[in-house]
């Protein structure tokens, strides 16, 4: 029953979509095999088994510029997070790889940034079809769910601030443990929170 609900209205994808897709998966796989050849004894956090991450972020962004949307605010834990700054938000290979051997002069601007997955970033991003979408990825500590209301909150001042409270121009995308929505933790709050006028983002993916 499942299947065919969710499959019912299935239609076939063009071509240069379906290379896209093989495109962002690629990279993804790459970029994690490399890691693992020749990072090896470092502690790292794969995004291995949820590659598909890549090119559903890519879909949403193309998709969301398409419709009006000028930025995102990613909020993530640790898992894929190296693969999501240098494959979506566009941070080079020579950025992340000295941060891995410790080469890197931290920007101490957004804290002190003790680890690597902790660290944030931003960039301004060409989507597929040549438009623009500004992206950050916010930091986070390794209490990895409490950056899920700093995304909210990042967005809701951005949205009142830069864009007069026209919600459509941000868009709130959390990447998190598949069983943090099931119990009561936060963001099962901040699910429960979401329609208040206090708290409206307009929408967030999770």
């Amino acid at each position: 029953w499942l299947q065919n609900e969710i499959e019912k209205f299935h239609t076939p994808l063009p071509l240069d979509q379906k290379r896209r897709i093989l495109e962002k998966l690629n990279e993804g796989v790459i970029f994690e095999k490399f890691l693992h050849t020749k990072y090896i004894g470092q502690k790292r956090f794969s995004l291995e088994g949820g590659e598909t991450t890549i090119p559903a972020l890519d879909a949403m962004l193309n998709v969301a510029s398409d419709l009006g949307t000028e930025e995102a605010v990613i909020g993530m834990a640790h898992r894929g997070r190296l693969n999501v700054l240098a494959n979506i938000l566009g941070k080079t290979y020579e950025q992340i790889f000295s941060e891995f051997e410790g080469t890197a002069i931290p920007d101490q601007t957004m804290g002190s940034g003790d680890v690597k997955y902790h660290l944030g970033f931003s960039s301004d991003i060409q989507t597929a079809n040549g438009k623009t979408i500004h992206l950050k990825l916010t930091p986070n500590p390794s209490h990895l769910e409490t950056v899920n209301p700093v995304v909210l909150g990042y967005s809701r001042a951005k949205a009142d601030v830069l864009y007069n409270s026209d919600f459509d121009k941000v868009l709130p995308i959390l990447i998190h443990g598949d069983a943090s929505v099931a119990g009561q933790g936060i963001v099962y709050e901040i699910i429960q929170m979401s329609k208040l006028n206090g708290y409206y983002t307009g929408g967030t993916i999770h």
